[in-house]
């Protein structure tokens, strides 16, 4: 149980730390779209991201998957950088009809899930079984997004209702800011 506990920590720390930026501004593009009246859409996305993260982190540990870390820490925030990129150009659409975005968040958690791998492989590699130390740290990471997407839906229903903010200026607003965060981090860590 503590060894759960551990990872369980550990998944949570990944996701809240403010070293953390990188899924943090993932999380907020992929929900910028939605409204807070969406909150369970939202939650099936993230949860479709971290199913990519974890997928990724069990081939990694089991050394069926190798990716150099500085491409990895290059092609993270380009994923970003493409999210919210993806807002701006859409922000005129009705995200419920779009089913592509959980693809994207699936196949964007693979992606992500690769930024840990180096770090999951040494610690896990010395476990019996992968299987406790995975699920412990993919329900941590399960638990802060589920915190962070209800502190986003929180301040959305607060801006949206209480200070009568566009929506769509709420989209370009928070997209536009990502996106340029997103594309600052990818400029600094492109790989060659």
């Amino acid at each position: 149980m503590q060894d759960f506990l551990f990872y369980l920590n550990l998944g949570w720390e990944h996701i809240i730390s403010l070293d953390a930026l990188d899924h943090q501004l993932f999380v907020l593009a992929l929900m910028a779209i939605y409204s807070y009246s969406d909150w369970k859409k939202i939650l099936i996305l993230v949860t479709a991201f971290t199913i990519g993260h974890s997928v990724t982190l069990a081939l990694s540990i089991l050394d069926i998957v190798r990716v150099p870390s500085a491409w990895v820490e290059f092609l993270i925030p380009l994923t970003i950088v493409l999210t919210a990129l993806g807002n701006i150009v859409m922000k005129n659409k009705n995200p419920s009809k779009n089913k592509t975005n959980y693809y994207l968040a699936l196949f964007f958690g693979l992606i992500h899930g690769l930024g840990f791998a180096n770090t999951a492989r040494v610690m896990i590699a010395k476990s019996q079984s992968i299987a406790l130390p995975l699920l412990g740290f993919n329900i941590g990471l399960e638990m802060g997004q589920i915190v962070i997407v209800f502190a986003i839906l929180i301040l959305l229903f607060i801006l949206l209702n209480l200070f009568k903010i566009n929506r769509k200026d709420w989209i370009l607003f928070v997209s536009a800011g990502v996106f340029a965060l997103s594309l600052q981090m990818t400029l600094e860590r492109i790989p060659f």
